[in-house]
């Protein structure tokens, strides 16, 4: 099966782009569909998951996000994470980010998946990993980067108690990462 994009153009320019796009692919009965399709360009991300072993339990970022005050949340409990730098390695991009946003210096991280957070929208992959700390790998208070308005407050939730407040999250990629950890951690 094959595709062509036939055009593509810009049509929003600022901190996110949106691409508007006329595309051809070939049906699954061997047709060919073409139609004009939109695509947010965000670039991609890294997000972790951290466990402290010291303290038998999982970081969390408590920040304000914008989009979710049309649902009238503001704040959300979520994973570590930040944007991808153009030309970053990933994985240096999420010790940045965990240094940058709960304070920890991370030696090794393991890779848990590479996914599309809304394909049918959005370019915007996540480098989603896992790793684990101790309270001597505590660099700094975190808090977030102060130029980029950042406010972000660590909250430690022990992982006993981790599934109980599965259904309390709203953020896709914390709700995998921690599935992820009940089905691959929590008992070991």
């Amino acid at each position: 099966m094959e595709y062509d994009i036939i055009k593509e153009e810009i049509i929003f320019d600022d901190y996110f782009k949106i691409k508007k796009g006329i595309v051809q692919w070939e049906s699954f009965e061997g047709k060919h569909i073409e139609a004009k399709r939109f695509a947010f360009e965000r670039g991609d991300s890294v997000a972790a998951l951290v466990y402290n072993r010291t303290n038998n339990a999982l970081l969390f970022a408590n920040q304000f996000r914008y989009p979710t005050c049309k649902h009238q949340l503001g704040w959300i409990l979520e994973i570590v994470a930040g944007s991808l730098n153009e030309d970053e390695n990933p994985e240096e991009a999420i010790k940045r980010e965990i240094l940058e946003e709960i304070g920890f210096a991370v030696k090794k991280i393991e890779l848990i998946s590479v996914f599309y957070t809304s394909p049918g929208g959005s370019t915007e992959r996540i480098f989603l990993y896992y790793t684990e700390v101790s309270e001597i790998d505590r660099q700094d208070r975190g808090g977030g980067v102060e130029d980029e308005k950042e406010d972000i407050q660590l909250i430690e939730i022990p992982a006993i108690q981790i599934k109980e407040k599965l259904s309390s999250f709203q953020d896709a990629k914390t709700i995998l990462a921690v599935q992820w950890f009940i089905l691959n951690k929590l008992n070991l």
